[in-house]
């Protein structure tokens, strides 16, 4: 079955179908990786986004569930050069084009997706649909420029719940804006006891989890479009260590005065190059983001550059010079990508020991009858 990619330039690609059938409008972006592409398919930060693979074959070693990034891919879209219907790897359950079908998610192959992708290189991401239908090409381009973006991604990807993963050290609460599974798996593997809590949790409800540290997770879309999150995480500066990772990144920036603004095709793959400024060491790093944070808008907070890109020199890496909290932009917790910066979780887990020796707490039975002690006074006034 014919498929067709339409951009808002008015650019028409035409190939053939896999997947779903229908009609999909979205925010069209690439992805450079080589392999990874079910973890990028089900990457909750691309919500809302027609992605497009750079490298020429997918589809090659199917889709195994154990490889999930979170329980159901969010795409509009699936681009590739070449799709493989027939997996080899003994560990695959399903093909890829089962895995479309199954959510309802459009695959297009059989285009020039280096075309596409400097098209996008040299204008920018812009705004896509893809349809198998047989509609007219004026039809199908008013549609499209009547569709709007979604701005409500965090909230269609982030628990709708609290859970949690038991463990017996640290008790983390891991944000979700869209967290990767593998921010989780990280932290279970370091025996921490996590509470995943969802997007809109207020600083007063991680106050009664009794936290050791913050987690801020990745996740979908313009930072700017959660402020709550922002107010949460300035309640809450100083009070625990911070942890950002992409999004948490860009949130935290913002919580501590800085700005973010849209990059023009963004950051997506596994192969990026990050300096640390501390030690001149570069890290290849995975990454999937379309904002970043401003320079020149760090000048005048208390916010210390500590990581940059290698390739366009933008903000890889932040730390609050006064409150024990730092960020990346990228995703330590990889997959897919390598796991150069893995260590970063066990910087967090030290930076909340030093944190709570530095800070010691008296026991909760006595902070409980503190406060009963509080209750009996006001009630005797």
């Amino acid at each position: 079955m014919q498929a067709r990619l339409l951009l808002e330039d008015g650019t028409l690609f035409t190939g053939l179908s896999f997947g779903a059938e229908g009609q999909s409008a979205g925010e069209v972006v690439f992805n450079t990786g080589i392999t990874g592409y079910q973890e990028v398919l089900s990457d909750p930060s691309y919500c809302g986004q027609i992605v497009t693979m750079t490298y020429p074959l997918i589809g090659n070693y199917g889709i195994t569930r154990d490889d999930f990034e979170a329980v159901r891919p969010y795409i509009h879209g699936f681009v590739v050069r070449r799709h493989e219907p027939a997996p080899s790897n003994w560990r695959a359950e399903y093909t890829l084009d089962n895995l479309l079908k199954e959510y309802g998610i459009l695959g297009i192959s059989d285009i020039d997706t280096r075309m596409l992708t400097r098209k996008l290189r040299h204008y920018g991401t812009m705004k896509g649909m893809l349809t198998t239908g047989n509609e007219r090409i004026e039809e199908l381009a008013e549609r499209l420029n009547m569709t709007t973006l979604m701005r409500d991604q965090v909230a269609r990807t982030s628990t709708k719940g609290v859970f949690s993963s038991p463990g017996d050290r640290e008790r983390i609460v891991l944000v979700d804006f869209g967290a990767k599974s593998g921010i989780l798996r990280e932290l279970t593997k370091r025996g921490c006891d996590v509470v995943v809590v969802p997007h809109d949790t207020t600083a007063e409800q991680i106050r009664r989890l009794k936290p050791d540290g913050i987690q801020l997770s990745n996740g979908p879309g313009d930072p700017k479009d959660v402020p709550y999150a922002v107010k949460m995480i300035q309640e809450l500066l100083g009070e625990y260590p911070i942890f950002g990772i992409c999004l948490g990144h860009q949130l935290f920036a913002l919580a501590c005065g800085a700005d973010t603004a849209k990059l023009k095709f963004g950051h997506r793959g596994g192969n990026h190059p990050v300096k640390e400024l501390a030690s001149g060491r570069c890290y290849i790093t995975s990454q999937n983001h379309g904002y970043t944070v401003l320079e020149d808008s760090v000048n005048g907070t208390k916010l210390e550059v500590t990581h940059i890109n290698n390739n366009d020199k933008t903000i890889e890496g932040l730390k609050h010079s006064v409150h024990p909290a730092f960020s990346v932009q990228y995703h330590p917790e990889a997959a897919p990508g390598p796991f150069d910066s893995s260590y970063l979780f066990d910087q967090f887990l030290d930076m909340i020991r030093t944190h709570k020796r530095n800070n010691p707490q008296k026991p909760r039975q006595a902070q409980l009858a503190a406060s009963l002690r509080g209750e009996l006074q006001y009630a005797q006034k």
